[in-house]
Formats: structure tokens, sequence, C-alpha cells
């Protein structure tokens, strides 16, 4: 019997999935637990119509990430921040301080997971750091750490 995947199953199929299984399998398992539907030409057809509305979404998605690194590439996100003697900062600047310096400075706030620094940043000074959007799709950004008395 032809069902489709509501929900992953391990070691069966993943959610979305078209696939032939026993029909006991079916029936008793999968179909009684909401697991999948029968593939019906209904449902093959909402089906094909979910994945290519999915596509066209991510596409879109992937599209406005090129647009936003086209704004980033190269740019100086700068973050004020007292400290102590010795120009040590008072804690650290984090990926979520960064995420937060490039939504104030130019209106898109990325992951702060998505971000990576390259080192600590506990001093002031410029360090560099990258912001994954998508595989494949980054932009290399300045973080630069200057005295909030200026």
């Amino acid at each position: 019997m032809k069902v489709i995947f509501l929900a992953d199953v391990k070691g069966t199929a993943k959610k979305g999935e078209l696939k032939d299984v026993s029909d006991g399998y079916a029936r008793n398992f999968l179909l009684a637990k909401k697991l999948a539907v029968e593939a019906t030409p209904k449902a093959i057809t909402e089906l094909e119509n979910k994945k290519a509305s999915d596509d066209h979404k991510l596409e879109l998605q992937k599209d406005e990430a090129r647009e936003i690194v086209g704004k980033l590439k190269d740019a100086k996100i700068v973050i004020k921040s007292k400290a102590g003697a010795g120009g040590k900062l008072f804690g650290a600047v984090t990926a979520a301080g960064v995420a937060d310096a490039i939504e104030e400075q130019f209106g898109y706030k990325p992951d702060k997971k998505k971000i990576t620094i390259a080192s600590d940043i506990k001093t002031f000074g410029e360090y560099p750091a990258e912001v994954k959007f998508f595989q494949g799709i980054s932009v290399k950004i300045t973080v630069a750490v200057v005295d909030a008395a200026d």
C-alpha cells in the first residue's frame, strides 16, 4: 500500500515522503496512529503542491538572505561598551550582542547561533566575524568595540 507520511517514523521514512509499505503495517500502525495517510491521487497532488510551495518559500528566503549579505558585505558593526582599568570590558561581547547591534544598525536580526566570532571579545578593538544564513550563503563582517564614553 502506498502511503504519505505525516510525521517522521524512525527506520521507515521522513515526513512528506511517499512510500510503499505492507498493508498490515499501514492499516494497523501508520494509519491507526495518524502517522500516514493513504496515497490517493488527491493526496499525492496536495503533497506535490505543498512541496512546490515550500520550495518557493525557501527560494524567497534565500533571495532575501542574498540581499542582506549584499548590505552586510565588508560591514563594520560598531558596539559601544564600558571598560575598566586597562581597557578590559565589563563582560565579553557575545554573538547575541553582535546580533542586536546588526539589528540596530541594519534592521535585520540574524540568529545568534549562526554568528561565528574568531576569538573572545574582551577588550576594545576590531574583530572578524562571520554570519551564516543558509548553506553556502554567509558574510564576513568586522565587529568594532569602542568605548561607550566616546
